[in-house]
């Protein structure tokens, strides 16, 4: 019994301290002033920042773009002119000139062009996995989503268009950088500074062949 109450106690306290980094968190603190959706928002821009791929009356696809974080910056850049549609398998609260889907990226076709009627300028996937703790399992699920972000791209997006998509360090390897190689060009990588350290994501940027 002591022994139960001893790992919940350890438990609490975990959940304590990442509450109180959280919270305490420079870029979570900036989102909330700017009334930004998420701290990830400041991700995308110091992306843009590096290699300067958004532009006015661009349209962007935004994969598993809850809360809404990427799409709100999106629509920002691209101006009154450009499109925003982010796509996720869960509700979105609704920002103005931006359409949410709740779909799975897997019926995506028809809606992509009644939305957009052409291919897209930007796409752009901040897509993560539910972890389970098992590492090579969540490796799979990690790679598996990337594929999905990439096959999304040989659809979608238009040739020298731009392709961001979360990764994690040693994810890029062996068949899956090929199928990157075959799709994409001038690929780069980039830790934004609002990733944070202890964090193993890096984000992929590339143009499309």
């Amino acid at each position: 019994m002591a022994n139960i109450k001893l790992k919940r106690k350890q438990k609490k306290d975990k959940s304590n301290k990442w509450l109180e980094r959280h919270l305490n968190d420079y870029f979570f603190i900036q989102a909330k002033k700017k009334g930004l959706r998420s701290r990830s928002s400041f991700k995308l821009m110091q992306i843009n920042q590096k290699f300067n791929f958004f532009f006015k009356g661009a349209s962007v696809l935004d994969l598993g773009a809850a809360p809404g974080g990427w799409s709100q910056i999106s629509k920002k850049l691209v101006g009154r002119k450009g499109k925003v549609l982010g796509i996720d398998k869960i509700s979105i609260e609704p920002i103005n000139d931006i359409k949410f889907l709740k779909i799975d990226i897997n019926d995506l076709d028809l809606q992509v062009k009644e939305f957009f009627n052409h291919k897209v300028d930007i796409l752009l996937s901040d897509m993560a996995p539910n972890t389970s703790g098992h590492k090579l399992t969540d490796h799979l699920k990690i790679i598996d989503l990337v594929e999905t972000a990439i096959n999304c791209s040989n659809k979608f997006l238009k040739t020298d268009g731009f392709f961001v998509c979360k990764i994690f360090q040693g994810g890029a390897q062996g068949k899956l950088l090929e199928l990157m190689k075959t799709s994409l060009k001038k690929i780069k990588y980039i830790k934004p500074l609002a990733s944070r350290k202890e964090s193993s994501e890096v984000y992929l940027f590339g143009i499309k062949k």
